[in-house]
């Protein structure tokens, strides 16, 4: 049973202490593992992850073999049920329509003199895109990492997911990835397939960028290869907190804590509420409700590693622990959630009201799902259009701002003892003495 806590107490209740010192921390044995795996794809390419895939997916590929055919993804596209069909294109639509809100144009300004300054937006040209497909085939974040890629304008997109049984990605994965007009997918998953992006082999070119989450060797070799190409995100176990005043309704409160459980592994399920009737009602339903689940056993573990239930005195005490909390997710089940808004300074996204369950936002609402977890919300952001593009600072001076300006860069210069810093702007004043002169 999901324990009932008290905040603030002295000392901290142990449910409490334990969500608080979360923070992503790389295990030695995992880190070792992928160094190990990146390693030997570095050196090997595709025959390294055609073994690998055999050791850890069970799963006999070739070299050659591991790109997923056009053939495949149509008949994958072919096949899908045409009602999903229907929300899988109604939600691409949305996640369309809502990052390009997000878009930015490059910009310039005169500064005078024939200055000028500005910034370009300039999209990255190759990304990779993992996608899980373990217990659990996620094309869902298919569709949140492709999408505002697209938007950004990237060049080229390629998809990285574990085979199933017939070598072949899970045919849903396949099938979205139709429908967003990407054809270059590779059977291939887990810390190899980072590796594979990363480095390069003979069938997948490298990319510029890797996004999207996975198991915790994934996101252990993103981790490692970071520098060698960009990572937006390093995503861990998922998040919900969930403030609920006494007028929520203790069966949504439960079942969105629930729908987060199904993650598995270090899911972090929280209520807060100032109402002690309430967390009590919450209790009983999580028992209830869970027992009826077909992944109970999973929800279990979830919910005994890092599951609570936190009665405060007030909903402002609520709003502190939420913060300190840092959540990937965050739900105001109370009566006014828009006063709160701007009190809500640490999570990911943020869901207002009773309607807005966590699950509208990992698939239809159009806000991306892909969120900073383990407390990095303090600091992180969402996925989104600016994680595919890169700006460039532009400077176009003149002589004549420069003739202004020299004395205060040579003398800031050789204040860092940068002599050739100073050089290289006084030089340019030497130059420009006698044109000035002859004039």
């Amino acid at each position: 049973m999901v324990p009932i806590a008290s905040y603030p107490s002295e000392p901290l209740a142990a449910p409490l202490a334990a969500l608080l010192a979360r923070r992503p921390e790389s295990d030695p044995e995992v880190e070792d593992a992928v160094r190990d795996i990146l390693r030997q794809v570095r050196k090997e390419g595709d025959a390294a992850l055609c073994a690998l895939t055999q050791r850890f997916d069970g799963v006999e590929v070739r070299p050659g073999q591991l790109r997923v055919s056009a053939s495949v993804l149509a008949e994958a596209e072919a096949a899908l049920d045409p009602n999903l069909r229907v929300s899988m294109e109604a939600a691409i639509a949305n996640i369309r329509a809502f990052h390009e809100r997000q878009k930015l144009n490059s910009w310039f300004v005169e500064d005078g003199d024939g200055v000028m300054l500005g910034k370009k937006i300039t999209p990255i040209e190759r990304v990779g895109l993992c996608v899980p497909a373990g217990e659990v085939p996620l094309f869902s974040s298919l569709l949140m990492t492709a999408v505002p890629a697209q938007v950004a304008g990237v060049d080229q997109l390629c998809v990285v997911s574990p085979p199933v049984e017939t070598g072949e990605v899970h045919p849903t994965i396949a099938a979205a990835a139709r429908l967003l007009g990407i054809d270059e997918v590779y059977a291939v998953g887990g810390a190899q397939a980072v590796g594979a992006l990363a480095y390069g082999t003979e069938s997948i070119p490298p990319v510029h960028k890797i996004v999207g989450p996975g198991s915790p060797y994934t996101v252990a070799a993103q981790r490692q290869v970071f520098g060698t190409v960009g990572i937006a995100l390093l995503p861990g176990p998922s998040e919900i907190v969930v403030l609920a005043d006494a007028g929520a309704d203790p069966r949504l409160v439960a079942a969105d804590l629930l729908s987060q459980a199904e993650h598995g592994w270090g899911v972090a399920c929280v209520c807060i509420t100032d109402c002690a009737a309430l967390a009590r009602r919450v209790q009983e339903e999580l028992e209830a409700q869970r027992a009826a689940l077909p992944r109970h056993s999973i929800i279990d573990r979830a919910l005994e590693e890092y599951g609570a239930i936190v009665v405060v005195p007030s909903l402002e005490v609520g709003i502190e622990l939420l913060n300190r909390l840092a959540p990937e997710h965050a739900e105001l089940q109370v009566a006014d959630p828009w006063r709160w808004v701007d009190s809500v300074r640490h999570c990911g996204a943020l869901f207002l009201g009773a309607a807005a369950s966590e699950p509208v936002g990992d698939y239809f609402a159009g806000t991306n799902h892909v969120l900073p977890t383990q407390g990095a919300a303090r600091y992180a952001s969402s996925l989104g259009w600016a994680d595919f593009v890169k700006t460039t600072s532009i400077i176009a001076y003149t002589p004549e701002r420069l003739a202004h300006t020299a004395e205060h860069i040579v003398r800031m210069a050789q204040a860092e003892g940068l002599e050739a810093h100073a050089q290289a702007v006084r030089i340019r004043q030497q130059q420009a003495t006698p044109s000035t002169t002859a004039r």
